[in-house]
């Protein structure tokens, strides 16, 4: 996963300020959410690879990466599908791609406590309103960490229905993913509330 790994290196991307990479890609993320359809998602997750590809990750290396995402979007647009039709399904897997796409687009040609540094200075125009920027650039350290984590789940039930023999089933799959996910969001914030975090 490469999501949260930084990869050094001599790209136009690489030698971008983290703040206008940080905002470009809030704009982006904005315009995949608001723009609707399976045309437009395919599009963004097109333009996603290729900024993937050209931050240096390498087509065998993005391919290994994404594998993991994969799976967790075969079974959102697989219930997707049987919910809303297939469109849905295309769009809401494609939104998904894009955006994690990009995010890794920021992570990879962008040392994380960099960034993370630029989100609290980012932000300290709101300590006047009670908003903690080491906190905030905290959550968004978090979120980083979880969506590899939540990959990584996703491969774990994926490989435990097959081995029941129920890879077919969507229950099967889902249903121990979510309780697993909620599970490790649990006892993370009761490792923050045990460090004074959570008060």
């Amino acid at each position: 996963m490469l999501l949260g790994h930084h990869i050094p290196g001599t790209t136009r991307l690489h030698r971008l300020p983290a703040g206008t990479k940080l905002g470009a890609m809030l704009l982006i993320g904005l315009i995949v959410v608001v723009v609707r359809g399976p045309v437009s998602a395919l599009v963004a997750v097109a333009m996603g690879l290729a900024l993937l590809l050209w931050a240096g990750a390498g087509l065998r290396l993005t391919l290994r990466a994404i594998r993991g995402v994969l799976v967790v979007a075969l079974c959102l647009g697989g219930w997707l599908a049987w919910q809303q039709g297939w469109a849905s399904a295309v769009e809401g897997v494609g939104d998904l791609l894009a955006l994690v796409l990009v995010a890794t687009v920021l992570t990879l040609t962008t040392p994380v406590d960099e960034l993370l540094d630029t989100i609290a200075h980012r932000v300290r125009f709101l300590r006047p309103l009670g908003v903690d920027p080491e906190r905030v650039a905290l959550a968004f350290g978090l979120m980083i960490r979880a969506i590899p984590a939540t990959v990584e789940l996703a491969e774990e039930t994926q490989r435990a229905a097959r081995a029941r023999g129920l890879e077919r089933s969507l229950p099967a799959r889902l249903v121990p993913l979510v309780i697993r996910v909620v599970a490790r969001a649990q006892h993370t914030g009761d490792a923050l509330h045990a460090r004074g975090l959570g008060d």
